[in-house]
């Protein structure tokens, strides 16, 4: 009698406790925080020099933003092995001559060692500790520089970087060829979604204008677009989508972009549109710099990119501190029919070449909603930045609107490949005249000191 009477009560209590367990379960799910603040970064080199007797002392402006989600959007770590630059001997890296390639992969266990040095980073340990921290990756990461589909260490190396995410054993993201994935945050009525593109897994060769994301990997976006409308959806790509400086810069360097893809990126709009997704906004890193670019005739509501890159390397740490005014102005120079410029920006140019992050704060309390997203410098201060009312980011009529009408520029409309050639190749016109002074006054300069010299030497000769 007894033991039946205790078998009763102890299974009554175990009910009751799965109960209370649902039950909280439910409400967890049911009660989901808002989200109100998202950073952002990429290119952050795990063995950089310390700054401030700190390793990587970004983390604290960070930690100091509080966001509730961190995103890595690529080079995460610096995997691959850089070779110095050499013109000459027997591994010439450099030139029309170049004989080896200037960077080649690590092994895996030297992958695992960088990965867990950049995990074990103080700063970023304490950011863990408070945020939901989810990425994607970019080359230096993927295991070799600009590498797509065709490099045979990415199944290795994908694996690496999910367990650096802490991605649990059972994911899908472990089981697919890439490791793209989607999260959705907050609750009904305040929900962010974030959309996290692989650039590297399916990518084809530069200057195919083939596939970026591959066959899969469409199919999968546009279920996720097509999905439950969220009130902002925030797109991570490792390289930039809207900024195409290339078309400006090149054939002097390249950087990757969206923009080299021509047919990917046009397709990229065009499924936006079809979706009829409204909040849509876009944010990449990979070029050392950070720039806020914008898009108006994509998608029926202006379409912006965030750009922030590095956490640890930029441009203008990879020169000597008295070039920065020269890079500065380059930046100025080099034509971007795309970028946001703003009186509120650190430089003219509204580019930042120093160490920065993307900050993102969504105003729910305010009528109508708005977004304010930054990029900020290692102390936390905004370099630029844009502040958006969720309201324009809603489609008026469902199509993208005509690049141009009227058959001149029109800015954040117009394609930088579409732009004049004096002005799409002023940069390169203005080094050239640099060059080409330069070398008129050295020769200058060479016959004077000759023609004094001469001059002694004849002086000399009738003395």
């Amino acid at each position: 009698m007894s033991n039946r009477w205790w078998t009763r009560w102890a299974w009554g209590w175990a009910v009751v406790g799965s109960l209370i367990s649902l039950g909280a379960s439910v409400a967890e799910a049911g009660e989901e925080r808002v989200v109100t603040r998202i950073a952002f970064g990429s290119c952050a080199n795990q063995s950089a020099p310390q700054e401030f007797h700190v390793l990587q002392p970004i983390w604290d402006a960070i930690i100091k933003f509080d966001p509730q989600v961190f995103i890595w959007l690529g080079d995460n770590i610096y995997g691959d092995i850089r070779r110095p630059l050499r013109l000459f001997g027997k591994e010439r890296t450099v030139g029309p001559w170049k004989n080896v390639p200037r960077f080649v992969p690590s092994s895996e266990q030297e992958m695992e060692s960088r990965y867990e040095r950049a995990k074990t980073n103080p700063g970023y340990s304490r950011l863990r500790q408070n945020a939901k921290v989810i990425g994607t990756w970019d080359d230096h990461d993927y295991g070799l520089n600009d590498a797509g589909k065709e490099f045979g260490g990415k199944i290795t190396n994908q694996r690496l970087l999910l367990d650096f995410l802490d991605e649990r054993k059972d994911s899908p993201r472990r089981k697919q060829a890439g490791v793209y994935a989607s999260y959705t945050f907050g609750p009904v009525g305040k929900q962010v979604k974030v959309i996290l593109l692989d650039t590297r897994y399916h990518r084809d060769p530069l200057f195919s204008d083939g596939s970026i994301l591959g066959l899969e990997q469409w199919t999968w976006l546009e279920k996720e677009l097509m999905g439950p409308a969220t009130e902002l959806t925030i797109i991570g790509s490792s390289i930039q989508v809207i900024s195409n400086l290339s078309a400006a810069t090149g054939p002097m360097f390249y950087l990757e972009a969206w923009g080299r893809f021509p047919k990917e990126r046009d397709r990229l709009f065009k499924l936006i549109a079809e979706s009829k997704r409204d909040g849509v906004f876009f944010i990449s890193g990979d070029v050392h710099f950070g720039e806020i670019a914008r898009y108006d005739c994509g998608v029926g509501y202006p379409l912006f990119d965030i750009t922030s890159s590095g956490l640890t390397q930029a441009v203008e740490k990879a020169v000597p501190p008295p070039l920065n005014i020269a890079v500065r102005f380059m930046a100025w120079l080099t034509p971007s029919t795309m970028r946001v410029m703003s009186h509120n920006c650190r430089f003219r140019s509204c580019t930042f070449g120093q160490p920065n992050f993307g900050a993102i704060e969504v105003h729910w309390g305010e009528n109508p909603v708005k977004l304010t997203v930054q990029v900020r410098d290692i102390h936390g201060h905004p370099v630029t930045g844009v502040n958006v009312p969720l309201s324009e980011l809603r489609a008026y009529n469902g199509k993208p609107v005509a690049a141009d009408t009227a058959g001149g520029y029109k800015r954040h409309c117009s394609l930088e490949v579409t732009l004049p050639w004096i002005i799409r190749y002023r940069m390169l016109i203005f080094l050239y005249c640099a060059i080409a002074v330069s070398f008129l006054a050295f020769l200058g300069i060479a016959y004077e000191v000759g023609s004094l010299c001469w001059k002694c030497l004849q002086k000399h000769k009738l003395d």
